[in-house]
């Protein structure tokens, strides 16, 4: 009995170590190819859904697409309805594990082919240069998930052997159920619905359940899987929830339709694959998994837009704040983290540009100032936890970038609320052509980093902000001989001297906050930026 549960528990290690390590090796090999293309590929539903599916079946890891999407959603790179076709999407991909097994896994012998292939991973991931080592990681997971299915066959024979679970009935409602519950749990005890899958496919293959028994195991199993996508959106940001719980609903109602129709739908599952030659259990098996997911997307894919607008209504966003994108879920995906950091300072810099145009012609807003100053420290603490990516040059650069306007922000605050004494020397005739350029300038810095502007503002900000420090440079002395010969009062060179000064330094840091957060492509590297302006 020892012997057997080591089996049946080692072959399913073996295959959950074997698909993660396939997934983690696909999804650094691709680097964030795969997380541009999927957000390139995801406007229009049909697109959204291809791209959810095929990037599914690459990495074979539905819950990683899933959390993927989640995680683009609480950053603010794809709204809710967008995110919903991908997700549909991942969920038909997430029945390819299925076909992988009743067609490979299932037939090849473990010596001819599963221990070639992962030893060969091995050895790539030892030996190869770059990103070719994750290659190696994928390929070595990819064997070694059919070792597992190998040994779970071993162990499957022997359990036949002790009970005959499919002489077992599973006519009435409540035997259905509890078999749908046992795939549930087995999908919740493995975190992967893919090793629940393969286990059931492995005990077919074997005679140990009848295909029936399997296929309300697999209905549980693809209901199970969605719980990685609500543990991870526990504490997320509301889009974030609306999406885990789209993806719950989605499952839930598929799942339920075809339990409440599955005699029907097997007999018709039989004439079909019966036509096609799938004739033996566990392709049959793949067939009904990826039938009766095809159909729910059938009917929920059309209505994309009103499915979404029925989770929004039951989960409603009534108070988003500032930092609302800024969710702990994104730190396992650090391309994403880094991309919600720099739409909260695009935010906060328009906040706080907005601040400083009203603290130029009125009063300033200190409930506003405060609140920003909080958002910034919020920022600051999360951005601290994303996991760096030194092997990734242009993930490094950016991190960079985002450092650098985090530290301009930051001390910008210092010049969002100027004494009154500088408020009122704004006006003095003096300053009246700089006031003006500085006023203009913050307008546009304001209205080119909310996407209002075509390209070309920016070099239009730093010059500008050129102006105003050449400006302070070559008036300052002026002023004050002046003021030695008598011209003027001290008291009032004094105060034009800290407007001008206040004006010049906001203003830069205005300038470089719009470098750093342009939503454009770098054309040098901070390091040059910060040596170009200094």
């Amino acid at each position: 009995m020892t012997n057997l549960l080591l089996g049946l528990f080692g072959g399913v290690g073996l295959f959950l170590l074997g698909m993660t390590l396939l997934t983690d090796g696909l999804r650094s090999f691709a680097g964030d190819s795969l997380r541009k293309a999927l957000l390139r590929f995801t406007g229009q539903p049909i697109k959204a859904f291809l791209s959810g599916t095929l990037a599914t079946a690459v990495v074979q890891a539905s819950s990683a697409t899933t959390i993927t999407m989640i995680g683009f959603v609480s950053a603010g790179l794809l709204t809710f309805p967008r995110a919903l076709g991908v997700v549909l999407g991942a969920s038909l991909g997430s029945t390819s594990t299925g076909w992988l097994v009743a067609l490979f896994g299932l037939n090849v012998g473990i010596g001819h082919f599963a221990f070639p292939v992962t030893a060969a991973g091995a050895f790539l991931r030892l030996a190869a240069p770059g990103r070719w080592k994750s290659f190696g990681t994928a390929v070595a997971g990819f064997g070694l998930m059919f070792v597992g299915i190998g040994h779970l066959q071993f162990a499957m024979k022997d359990v036949t052997a002790l009970v005959d679970f499919a002489s077992l009935p599973v006519g009435g409602w409540g035997e259905r159920l509890l078999i749908v519950l046992v795939g549930v749990v087995l999908t919740v005890l493995m975190q992967s619905s893919g090793a629940a899958i393969a286990t059931t496919l492995t005990a077919l293959s074997v005679n140990s359940v009848s295909l029936d028994q399997a296929a309300l195991v697999v209905i549980g199993a693809s209901i199970g899987t969605t719980f990685t996508g609500v543990a991870a959106s526990i504490g997320a940001s509301v889009p974030a929830r609306r999406t885990a719980l789209a993806v719950t609903l989605f499952t839930v109602f598929a799942g339920a339709g075809v339990f409440l129709t599955l005699p029907f739908f097997l007999k018709v599952l039989f004439r079909v694959t019966d036509a096609l030659g799938l004739v033996s259990a566990p392709l049959r098996l793949a067939a009904f998994h990826t039938s009766f997911v095809a159909v729910g997307v059938a009917i929920v894919l059309p209505f994309t837009n009103r499915f979404a607008r029925f989770v929004e209504r039951i989960l409603p966003d009534r108070d988003p704040s500032l930092t609302s994108h800024l969710d702990d879920s994104l730190l396992t995906l650090p391309a994403v983290a880094l991309e919600a950091v720099a739409r909260v300072l695009r935010t906060a810099a328009s906040e706080a540009l907005d601040s400083l145009l009203l603290a130029m012609s009125s009063t300033a807003d200190e409930a506003r100032i405060g609140r920003l100053g909080q958002a910034l420290l919020t920022t600051q603490e999360f951005f601290s936890r994303i996991p760096p990516q030194p092997e990734h040059a242009e993930a490094a650069s950016t991190r960079e970038a985002l450092l650098h306007a985090m530290d301009h922000l930051v001390r910008l605050g210092a010049y969002l609320n100027p004494v009154e004494s500088v408020r009122s020397a704004l006006a003095d005739p003096h300053l009246e052509e700089p006031a003006r350029v500085a006023r203009e300038t913050v307008e546009l810095a304001r209205d080119g980093i909310r996407g209002q502007l075509p390209n070309g503002w920016l070099p239009v900000v730093e010059k500008n902000s050129k102006f105003l420090r050449n400006w302070n440079v070559r008036e300052r002395p002026r002023l004050l001989e002046q003021t030695a010969a008598g011209s003027s009062l001290a008291f009032d060179t004094l105060q034009l001297l800290d407007t001008m000064r206040w004006m010049a330094r906001a203003v830069d840091h205005v300038s470089r906050i719009c470098h750093y957060l342009r939503q454009r492509d770098f054309d040098e590297s901070p390091a040059e930026h910060e040596r170009r302006l200094a």
